[in-house]
């Protein structure tokens, strides 16, 4: 396994819409590994193929308390929701950003599983929420789009000077915070 670069806000690759798998074979089974691997060190509870710059509609996550509940979706597709959520998200694509979302409180997802077998997940709460999160980063969105422009104009600015200042080859380190970062 290995640990995968997480791009990071504004990158323009952030936005791209990631293609259907069309086979679930051991290089998808792999990129599956190596993100469960990014994510649990990064550390957060979701990642999509998006933030690792691939652009195949692949999600995994893993909400559990002990980190050891992971869930790999691919091409998910939410087919239920219901209830309404607003909770605090951070966003391993935008370290040390932190802001409430609204979100379907429950929802049912059916997608493939690493064997390419057909699953339907019943999800509520945080799963809920990590789950949309994730899939939003397949369609080229990013939860600071969910924020007024004031507040993405100054992300944007703050993004930037960063990346100016660090380069592109130094990683940044996510500032703890209570909200889980997804």
């Amino acid at each position: 396994m290995a640990l995968l670069p997480i791009l990071e806000y504004p990158d323009p690759r952030l936005r791209i819409r990631a293609e259907p798998v069309t086979v679930v074979d051991d290089g998808i089974r792999r990129l599956a590994a190596d993100m469960l691997e990014t994510m649990y060190s990064a550390p957060g509870i979701g990642l999509a193929a998006t933030q690792v710059d691939v652009h195949k509609r692949l999600i995994v996550l893993d909400v559990s308390e002990g980190r050891d509940q992971p869930h790999c979706l691919i091409n998910p597709e939410i087919v239920a929701a219901e209830g309404k959520i607003n909770s605090e998200e951070g966003c391993l694509s935008v370290p040390g950003t932190y802001d409430f979302v609204d979100r379907a409180k429950q929802i049912t997802v059916r997608a493939l599983d690493t064997s390419g077998s057909p699953i339907e997940i019943q999800a509520a709460d945080l799963l809920a929420v990590c789950i949309q999160h994730e899939m939003d980063h397949l369609d080229g969105k990013l939860f600071v789009d969910y924020l007024s422009e004031m507040k993405r104009q100054r992300l944007r600015k703050k993004a930037l000077k960063k990346a100016r200042h660090d380069g592109p080859e130094k990683a940044s380190s996510p500032r703890r915070h209570p909200a889980p970062v997804i």
